[in-house]
């Protein structure tokens, strides 16, 4: 008669036994060695080259919107002074058709440059 076997420490196969392997691994920090690394470079820089490209695309958005948003301060500026230059011009054009009718119809009307005077009357 032989003796009852053993249950061997190694690894079990299969799905639930890798599992437990590596979450044994990772806790005693096997898999973190030189040979993990070395196995897993191109992932790691593979993973390193993404989070870098994605903080340079914030980056790049963040300092877009904010030239943007500048842009857009700037453009509404010009739009305000566009907006008084035509009120000024379209003045000025109402002005100098006036005169030109004052002269036409000889009223002998001339244009103040001073305010007029407002006089009371008191009784």
């Amino acid at each position: 008669m032989t003796p009852p076997k053993k249950k061997s420490a190694k690894k079990e196969s299969g799905p639930s036994g890798q599992l437990h392997t590596i979450a044994s691994d990772l806790r005693y920090g096997r898999s973190v060695s030189a040979g993990f690394f070395r196995k897993n470079a191109w992932l790691l820089v593979a993973f390193l080259a993404a989070v870098l490209s994605l903080m340079g695309l914030r980056y790049k958005t963040k300092s877009k919107m904010a030239e943007i948003k500048q842009l857009t301060v700037e453009l509404q500026r010009a739009e305000s002074s566009k907006l008084q230059e035509k009120a000024l011009y379209m003045s000025l054009i109402r002005e100098t058709e006036m005169k030109r009718l004052v002269d036409e119809k000889g009223l002998g009307l001339q244009f103040r440059e001073e305010p007029p005077y407002q006089i009371t009357y008191e009784k």
